[in-house]
């Protein structure tokens, strides 16, 4: 056995371990997904726009203490575990775009012209929270083409890994992601 695939079997055991309320898994179980989890949060910082207020470091950390939170989930493996985490810094970053363009809606802001709010709005926030919503809408009509793009885009799974989550064909994972992309193309540029 390699060691990458004993350490994804010891992933699997110690989320497990973990989902069946063993908290001393979760410390055996952090070093061992926290690298995989900064790479992850690098994929999604790439997408931001530069100087964004959230570092990597901090977006793990948000998540993890979101992770902790999850009671009631069923940990099926280690592609399982980073699709939920690519979700939950998906919601991190969506929830912090909100919060921004709340502030710049009044939220302690200092008065300005409707030219200089204009040329102050921060057009990647609205792209971020105009990607969920296209793919909240996504979800309405297909879910499961709705996970593939969150596991996919946002996760940074392999197409095997994708299939795997979902117990479905690599094929089915590909035609999905191929036709989720179209729809949501559609949707956005209608928006």
């Amino acid at each position: 056995m390699t060691e990458e695939s004993s350490t994804h079997s010891d992933v699997t055991r110690l989320l497990a371990e973990w989902g069946d309320g063993d908290e001393a898994a979760l410390a055996r179980l952090m070093p061992l997904v926290y690298d995989e989890l900064r790479r992850l949060a690098r994929h999604y910082m790439r997408r931001e726009r530069p100087g964004h207020t959230i570092e990597p470091t901090a977006l793990v950390n948000e998540a993890y203490l979101r992770l902790v939170e999850q009671t009631n989930i069923r940990w099926q493996n280690r592609a399982h575990f980073f699709g939920i985490a690519a979700n939950v810094m998906r919601r991190v970053l969506c929830d912090h775009a909100r919060a921004r363009l709340a502030d710049k809606r009044g939220g302690g802001a200092v008065r300005v012209s409707l030219v200089e709010a204009e040329a102050r709005t921060d057009e990647q926030t609205t792209d971020v929270l105009a990607l969920d919503e296209a793919l909240g809408e996504l979800a309405g009509v297909d879910p499961r083409k709705a996970r593939v793009v969150e596991l996919r885009y946002f996760g940074g799974l392999s197409v095997e890994e994708t299939a795997e989550v979902l117990k479905v064909s690599r094929s089915t994972v590909l035609h999905d992601w191929n036709m989720a992309k179209a729809w949501l193309y559609q949707q956005m540029k209608s928006e």
